[in-house]
């Protein structure tokens, strides 16, 4: 067919899609999506005989509007945020099992080793902690509230520095691992040593129970969600460093929106711990142990139970490690 002929056959419907484009209501969602369809087939028809036209130029912009209205200027759902966590997200994890179980070996191991020092040596928390936390700690103890730097006033100021700061602290430990993943081990390791040095400076007060149950009822959160960070921030080093079958800059883009589908998730799991660590741990003197433990679990069930079935990532980053280990 000549092009002449085709301009003809074609030009008036071009000319009604084109007017009703540039006021999208004259149109219906199937209406749209038969345009479409239809320049579509004319712009593959004219680049094969026309390629160099005015017509394809024509076409190929006529056909960018239809789309740009189709998906671009589409509003998303809330079911599609829903969709982040219920699937991107546990999917992330599930990819990034294998760093995120060895994130919590890193993070785990210090901490023995904080607890360990501190065993052996009592001024190690002065050391590591400083002077004026252990002084106020221990006059802490000495009026009975042992727990008492979560009482703080300025609640609401207290949440928005607690969640800024542990949303600060987990993003280090994930962008961290660009530096080869030695980054993010770093910040495992100190986090975890000074965890162990600390419950263990309340063990020899006698405290360990009251110190574990209230710390934890944050903590849980809030540490988990820092070494699982950790292990997201690893997971973007590994791509440097175990590329595969890839480029680097082709594993980097990959495992990089990976780990930060990761990191985003997160966010929501600081915040409820900055919640709690705010208004609901300073009152740890008037709820029973059973109260304390109930939260913990609670916590625990909300952070590795739904996003990603946490437990069953492990699992299988385990199970993976063994039959590497056997084939081996």
């Amino acid at each position: 067919m000549k092009e002449a002929k085709f301009i003809k056959q074609e030009s008036e419907y071009w000319k009604k899609v084109e007017e009703s484009l540039h006021s999208s209501g004259e149109l219906t969602p199937d209406q749209l999506a038969e345009a479409y369809i239809r320049l579509t087939d004319g712009l593959a028809y004219s680049k094969t005989f026309y390629k160099s036209s005015n017509t394809t130029r024509y076409l190929n912009q006529l056909t960018s509007n239809a789309h740009r209205l189709i998906y671009v200027n589409r509003k998303e759902r809330f079911s599609r945020l829903w969709k982040f966590w219920k699937f991107e997200v546990p999917q992330a994890v599930y990819l990034a099992r294998k760093q995120i179980l060895f994130s919590l070996i890193v993070f785990v191991i210090p901490a023995i080793m904080g607890a360990f020092s501190q065993a052996h040596d009592e001024e190690a928390a002065r050391l590591f902690l400083g002077d004026q936390y252990v002084d106020e700690t221990l006059n802490n103890i000495s009026n009975d509230d042992p727990m008492a730097i979560y009482k703080g006033s300025g609640k609401g100021l207290m949440f928005l520095l607690i969640s800024t700061n542990n949303i600060r602290v987990a993003f280090y430990a994930f962008v961290a691992g660009i530096l080869f993943s030695v980054g993010s081990v770093y910040i495992l390791v100190t986090n975890g040593f000074m965890l162990g040095l600390f419950m263990w400076f309340f063990v020899q007060k006698g405290l360990g129970w009251l110190a574990l149950s209230t710390i934890f009822i944050h903590g849980t959160l809030e540490l988990s969600a820092i070494f699982i960070a950790g292990g997201a921030g690893i997971f973007l080093g590994n791509s440097l460093l175990f590329p595969g079958t890839f480029t680097r800059f082709q594993s980097l883009t990959r495992n990089a929106v990976i780990s930060l589908k990761i990191a985003v998730g997160l966010i929501p799991v600081f915040i409820v711990a900055a919640i709690l660590e705010s208004f609901v741990t300073g009152f740890y003197l008037e709820m029973q142990s059973i109260g304390r433990l109930l939260i913990l679990v609670l916590s625990a069930s909300f952070v590795y139970c739904f996003p990603g079935c946490f437990f069953v990532c492990l699992f299988a980053a385990y199970r993976d490690w063994e039959t590497d280990r056997k084939s081996f």
